[in-house]
């Protein structure tokens, strides 16, 4: 059985602050049109549950539709590091990520999804260099950004993208166990996206 672990769109979602709020309504009734209902949606491509393409924070960066959407399909496995403020490299080598190219991290630190958090964990430069050493392509947090909600420059941003690992954010892993699962989180196919909401899904693997 698939779990959806994406983060419901609706008129509370939270954005990033001075982000474009999220908006559906219907457009057009069945009513006015005789036959359907018609949506209209507005929303930033980092509402909820969604990927970065390093030209989001790269000008010469890759856009959405350039990234090879065979990252974002496969097996995964999802850890437990709750309670942290910076996710080391020495805590990541106790875990058994051997053959792991889609890392789901579960924190714990963001409970309320209709605020952003004013403080978020992130991983020290070591962590990044470890899991790019160790072939990991993806790496998915249940938090907004890989980086502090402060921060201008973005450093692990940057890092992850120059170790040629992708990033998933806003994930809702607040009932996941520990464990190997397969994940679908695919991207729309923006041709000039900077980034893309996506509907992730897990599926326990067995081993």
């Amino acid at each position: 059985m698939w779990i959806d672990v994406s983060q419901r769109l609706d008129n509370n979602i939270a954005v990033w602050p001075g982000d474009t709020p999220f908006s559906y309504e219907v457009d057009v009734s069945k009513e006015e049109s005789g036959s359907v209902n018609i949506g209209k949606l507005t929303l930033s491509t980092h509402t909820g549950t969604h990927i970065d393409a390093p030209f989001h924070f790269d000008n010469e960066g890759k856009k959405v539709i350039d990234l090879d959407i065979n990252l974002y399909i496969g097996s995964a496995v999802v850890v437990h590091l709750p309670n942290r403020q910076l996710i080391q490299k020495e805590e990541l080598e106790k875990l058994n990520l051997d053959n792991v190219t889609r890392l789901l991290i579960r924190t714990d630190a963001w409970q309320n999804r209709t605020v952003y958090p004013e403080e978020i964990p992130t991983l020290e430069s070591e962590a990044i260099e470890y899991l790019a050493s160790i072939g990991v392509l993806l790496i998915g947090f249940d938090l907004p950004s890989v980086d502090h909600m402060e921060s201008k420059t973005l450093p692990n941003h940057h890092k992850l993208a120059s170790s040629g690992i992708h990033i998933l954010e806003g994930l809702v892993l607040d009932d996941i166990p520990y464990g190997h699962y397969q994940l679908i989180a695919l991207p729309l196919p923006l041709v000039e996206g900077d980034g893309s909401p996506v509907r992730a899904l897990l599926k326990k693997e067995k081993k």
